[in-house]
Formats: C-alpha cells, sequence, structure tokens
C-alpha cells in the first residue's frame, strides 16, 4: 500500500514550500511503516497535517487494520550528520 500511496501523495508534496526532503520506510520485523520528513520550519512542516490525499490515504490504511500515533511529532533539529568527503 505503501508504493502505491507514493503516486498520490509525492506530486502534492514536493510542491509544498519549505520541503528539503521526505522519506518513506517499513520495518518487516515489526510490521510498521514511518514517514521522516524535513522541511525548512515548523509552519512547513505542518502543511502536511491538512494534506487532503494524505488524510484520505490514511484512512484506506485505517481501514486494512494500521493504527497511527496521534498527536503528529513534530521535532527541532539539534545537530545533524552528513557524509566525511573522503577525498
Amino acid at each position: 500500500m505503501m508504493i502505491e500511496a507514493e503516486k498520490l501523495l509525492r506530486p502534492g508534496i514536493e510542491s509544498m514550500r519549505g520541503l528539503l526532503a521526505f522519506h518513506a520506510g517499513a520495518d518487516e520485523a515489526t510490521s510498521s511503516l514511518t514517514n521522516v520528513s524535513i522541511w525548512v520550519d515548523l509552519d512547513a512542516a505542518r502543511q502536511l497535517d491538512q494534506f487532503q490525499p494524505m488524510l484520505d490515504s490514511g484512512k484506506q490504511f485505517v481501514a486494512r487494520g494500521a493504527t497511527f500515533e496521534r498527536p503528529i511529532m513534530n521535532y527541532l533539529t539539534l545537530w545533524q550528520l552528513q557524509p566525511v568527503s573522503r577525498d
């Protein structure tokens, strides 16, 4: 379902103000899914809270037995890592 959801969600998410990165992942061992996104500011991140295609998609997941952690958590970046150049 997550693979199919990408086709619907990607265009809208990519067009949102302030998007820096969006990752969707699955852990087969725990049967869990996650979305992690990085935005320029909190207001930009909160666009997802009202993104109707994502809300509609969530209803389909719930109908198949999924549960969601609420409220949606938004974290301020405290530090970050990037690959070290080995040149």
